[in-house]
């Protein structure tokens, strides 16, 4: 039983916070390694472009396989060569950047096997289902799997606050106004649902969601607050999905 703690505010209001397990935990650790190794290769490449500009020298792309064979190649619109000193930071630049495209694919390489060899264990079933998906990856699930259904949720409207896709209600006497996104929820899965948003409208084209969507575009809703609001509605879903074997409107499944 997981385990939960009990937290009092000044107002003696009671909120029951859950507590994920050591197993929970630990589930998350390469999904989200492999988003802050990701993040390090994108500013790697855009340091060694940024270096390259400054001399003048566009085009380089660092994150091909044979970049670092290339370098020497490279010449100023004056014809002359990259300074050594700029030389030898690129190279520096293009190693790392090899050592971290490196550990990406362990990363990756390891959670495949483990989901061939395991299929049934812990939250690979899970993983396994979401992927079924047409336009969900194994990442995108992976994400999903470790980071918002190991949880237990009253409703709909529980993951949804959890995820932060709720609006946030400003209220003073008779006035009454949206303010947006609470954005008070797990910014992660926030950031993934509304980028799964945008590829379900082009993988899941005839699902009753991006129908849905896209009536609503037509009848002259803004496309971004609408994006958003699809988000909340596919997490649902989703959820729905994997707990209740509920598989939505319209949704392709891969054979």
């Amino acid at each position: 039983m997981p385990l939960r703690i009990i937290i009092f505010s000044a107002e003696k209001h009671c909120s029951m916070v859950a507590i994920p397990t050591l197993e929970e935990e630990d589930a998350k650790r390469p999904h989200r390694e492999r988003e802050q190794l990701v993040g390090k290769r994108t500013g790697i490449i855009n340091r060694v472009k940024a270096i390259c500009i400054r001399h003048g020298i566009r085009g380089f792309k660092p994150n091909l396989r044979n970049a670092r064979e290339h370098l020497a190649a490279l010449r100023t619109p004056e014809g002359s060569a990259i300074p050594p000193n700029t030389l030898a930071e690129l190279q520096r630049e293009l190693e790392h950047l090899r050592f971290i495209k490196e550990q990406i694919t362990q990363i990756e390489q390891a959670r495949l096997e483990q989901l061939e060899q395991a299929p049934q264990e812990g939250l690979n079933a899970t993983i396994l289902d979401l992927s079924r998906i047409r336009g969900l990856g194994i990442e995108t699930a992976d994400m999903l799997s470790s980071e918002a259904f190991t949880r237990d949720y009253s409703d709909q409207r529980a993951i949804a606050r959890y995820v932060g896709l709720t609006g946030s209600p400003d209220e003073s006497g008779s006035r009454r106004r949206e303010k947006g996104l609470a954005k008070a929820g797990n910014a992660r899965v926030r950031r993934g649902m509304i980028q799964l948003a945008w590829r379900f409208r082009r993988h899941q084209k005839d699902s009753g969601l991006v129908q849905w969507f896209e009536a609503c575009v037509a009848a002259g809703k803004k496309r971004k607050t609408m994006i958003v609001a699809l988000a909340r509605k596919l997490l649902i879903a989703l959820w729905r999905f994997v707990t209740l074997g509920e598989v939505p409107d319209g949704v392709i499944l891969a054979d």
